[in-house]
């Protein structure tokens, strides 16, 4: 007697196989390009010969370095992967998928337990095989230590840079100078004007804020072609390039794959004294800096104490716009002192209608918590201001920015498509 086994038409185990690639380059340079060309060849030849499986693409990111997980194809072949399209993801090595031997486990791990398994060609490890996952953590290792190690030769390299003098400036965000044919840094005239005006606005009397206000009233538009806010300006103010001098290292990144920090120290500078040519005269740069000192003093900020700076002022932290639930901020306009919605001073009507009260309005109040505050016209066409509990005004009001919260104030979870769910490490 013969006995075999039927498999259902259209079951779960005559189902193919869906196979994706993943491929990586760290730059965008003409040989990674050519490596990237490479193996995406290499994916279509092979697959297109395989019958037992599906091929349903390549997931490929560029001059992205392996460490981020900010790789827009990476997170997109997860989304995809936690959607129930891939069953198994097909990399070269570790070292391509990921150069951080926690992210590697925890995403082989997400994925193992969805029954969705990654085989590193190179170390051939299936993490779906029963020893796959101690081979990956020790082979992982590895590559986070080459990983460090390239990191570090290229720190070293930019610190002999500096130490020789060379300047390292993307002028394509740097407004009033281009390069020339040998990367010196010189005059872009149409540019250089609109920070000359920038600087002779605010030594004329306006802030930050009413300088950004009026170049986006003007249709002046930043080297990005963006929107102007305060803190461009302020960051365009103190920039010693404009004055011809250059400082190098001003920021580093204290890790692998951490986010650049500023330099308070740590780590060695050069100050480089009559670079290029200057836009900004020495003499009106520098007493630029001295204004903005004097007024730091007047308006009792400690740039270099974080929570002096949150709470110089009694109602610091405590007046919250009722349309995106975020802090308002005190600042001088139009020749008084108000407090108005940090959202719309940073990004504009656009993101928020926004609110202003004027500080006479305020200084009557007596606040003790954080409030949410409500500007109306009454029937006679008179302005009003009012404010309620920030926990009263949860139970009323929805705006698009605030979080929803539960009465004992903890933060509901936000509702998202599943397409759009991210793996998140």
């Amino acid at each position: 007697m013969e006995i075999r086994k039927l498999t259902p038409e259209g079951s779960a185990q005559s189902k193919k196989k869906r196979v994706c690639a993943y491929i990586r380059v760290s730059s965008d340079k003409e040989a990674q390009l050519d490596s990237l060309e490479n193996q995406e060849a290499y994916f279509i030849r092979k697959y297109a010969q395989e019958t037992g499986c599906e091929f349903v693409g390549i997931y490929s990111d560029v001059g992205i370095s392996g460490t981020s997980e900010n790789r827009p194809a990476f997170q997109e072949m997860l989304n995809a992967c936690m959607c129930g399209e891939i069953d198994l993801i097909h990399t070269k090595s570790i070292s391509r998928f990921a150069r951080n031997t926690v992210t590697v486990l925890e995403v082989s791990r997400q994925l193992k337990s969805l029954g969705i398994g990654i085989y590193f060609e190179e170390q051939d490890i299936n993490t779906m095989s029963a020893e796959g996952e101690l081979m990956l953590t020790v082979l992982a290792s590895f590559a986070q230590e080459e990983s460090y190690n390239i990191s570090e030769n290229q720190k070293w390299a930019i610190q002999k840079k500096f130490a020789r003098g060379d300047v390292m400036i993307n002028t394509n965000r740097f407004l009033g100078y281009d390069k020339d044919k040998d990367g010196n840094l010189i005059i872009n005239e149409k540019e250089a004007e609109i920070v000359r005006m920038i600087f002779r606005m605010y030594l004329g009397g306006d802030g930050t804020f009413r300088i950004a206000k009026k170049l986006n009233e003007l249709g002046i538009p930043t080297v990005t072609g963006k929107q102007w806010h305060e803190t461009t300006i302020r960051g365009m103010l103190k920039n010693e390039k404009y004055k011809g001098d250059c400082l190098l290292q001003k920021y580093y990144v204290p890790k692998v794959g951490g986010a650049t920090v500023a330099n308070d120290g740590k780590v060695q500078s050069y100050y480089i004294t009559g670079n290029h040519e200057a836009i900004i005269p020495k003499e009106e740069w520098d007493a630029v800096q001295r204004l903005r000192k004097e007024r730091a003093e007047e308006r009792n900020i400690d740039t270099k104490n974080t929570q002096k700076f949150k709470n110089r002022y009694p109602l610091s932290g405590k007046l919250i716009c009722p349309y995106c639930g975020k802090h308002l901020r005190r600042l001088y306009a139009y020749k008084k002192y108000v407090w108005a919605c940090s959202t719309y001073i940073d990004k504009g009507k656009k993101v928020c209608r926004g609110i202003r009260i004027p500080e006479c309005v305020t200084d009557e109040w007596t606040i003790d918590e954080p409030v949410v505050v409500r500007e109306e016209v009454n029937a006679d066409g008179e302005k009003y201001y009012s404010y309620s509990s920030q926990q009263e005004s949860d139970g009323r009001n929805s705006g698009k920015e605030r979080n929803t919260q539960n009465p004992n104030g903890s933060v509901l979870p936000g509702v998202y498509r599943p397409r759009r769910t991210v793996i998140k490490l």
